[in-house]
């Protein structure tokens, strides 16, 4: 009996060993020692599904294509983390980084170490501030904020509340992320002259820490109990956010208002088609990824990058890929489909296949 016991112990101890191995694997451990020649630093699951869901095989399928060997890892919102990660990178090899940055004053160590190692940083999606990034590959995020202000406006059209001075509220992405204020600036720029005009009132604006959608809930829950649940309209800066909205709109008993998002998720693309949000903003990330990857590709293999824009990080001004942005409702959503970025059975299931024609 005991040594059965010993055995039992035994291989317990096996499977908890192997499922930490895989578990570090997932979440981006540093403890692997393979050469690569690029390293793609991911930020988090927190902000969004899209990372590990979209760009991680995206960028992986790539690099692979290429004949590039690469490193994907994911921070999990440690900035420590994501420096260790970096500096494993760097030792293993990596002549270029693509650097999803947690926030612009880590992401900047982290280019300037790559720079005192001799490779060359990218800023993927996210542009590092006073950083050293050779280039910058993302869409254009103030397009974006004007894609979701004006989705806002169409919805309160649609309910016929344009002119009776509604209340709009924002709740914006992770103070620490300059795509959040490049966002907020699109939907400001075209709120703000609402507001000024008086044809709308302005509500609660406030950032959510770390894009956390838990916080965002919280937050989106005090707002509607300072305004007495007098919330008409809501400029959200991504869908994850948006989702927390709704949350506390139907905890509270309160139907749909006009509501913006981005990333165009599974899970928003259904708020959008059962009516609870009224628009998502669709960035195809497998173009964001191949322009990203074919960037690092280039350098690695001493090729010229090609840039279509340029964009200042505060000391200078970083050669940029810019691709466009597109507003999804119900009535383009298929075009998700079309371009395989989601499949209908990721939609168009349990309660929201009814909505899908």
């Amino acid at each position: 009996m005991k040594r059965f016991r010993i055995a039992i112990l035994l291989a317990v101890a096996t499977a908890l060993a192997v499922a930490a191995a895989a578990s570090a694997r997932h979440d981006g451990g540093v403890a692997t020692a393979a050469k690569a020649q690029a390293c793609v630093l991911l930020p988090d699951t927190k902000s969004s599904v899209r990372w590990e869901l979209f760009d991680r095989p995206y960028l992986a399928k790539a690099f692979r294509a290429a004949g590039v060997s690469a490193t994907i890892v994911n921070a999990q919102n440690d900035a420590q983390k994501q420096r260790a990660q970096a500096e494993q990178c760097l030792t293993n090899g990596a002549k270029v980084i693509l650097l999803v940055n947690l926030d612009s004053g880590s992401g900047a160590a982290i280019e300037n170490l790559a720079a005192s190692r001799g490779a060359k940083s990218i800023d993927y999606d996210r542009l590092t501030l006073n950083g050293k990034a050779s280039y910058y590959v993302s869409f254009n995020n103030v397009s974006v904020g004007k894609l979701q202000g004006a989705g806002v406006v169409k919805g309160l059209r649609a309910k016929g509340k344009f002119g009776k001075k509604p209340v709009v509220a924002e709740l914006n992405g992770a103070p620490t992320d300059n795509n959040a204020k490049l966002f907020k600036q699109g939907y400001d720029s075209v709120l703000g002259p609402l507001y000024k005009k008086g044809t709308f009132k302005k509500g609660p604006d406030q950032s959510v820490p770390q894009w956390d959608n838990q916080k965002a809930l919280t937050i989106f829950e005090q707002m509607l109990t300072r305004t007495n649940n007098k919330i008409d309209a809501v400029a959200a800066a991504n869908d994850g956010l948006a989702g927390a909205v709704i949350s506390a709109l139907k905890n509270h008993g309160l139907k749909p208002i006009p509501l913006s998002g981005q990333d165009a998720t599974p899970t928003g693309v259904q708020y959008v088609l059962a009516g609870w949000q009224s628009m998502t903003v669709y960035k195809s990330i497998r173009l964001e990824a191949n322009a990203a990857a074919n960037a690092a590709i280039a350098v690695v293999k001493g090729r010229t990058v090609k840039t279509n824009a340029s964009l200042s990080n505060g000391t200078r001004n970083v050669p940029s890929i810019f691709l466009k942005p597109i507003a999804i409702t119900k009535a383009n959503y298929k075009l998700l489909f079309k371009d395989g970025f989601l499949k209908p059975s990721q939609v168009c299931t349990g309660t929201y296949k009814k909505f899908c024609k």
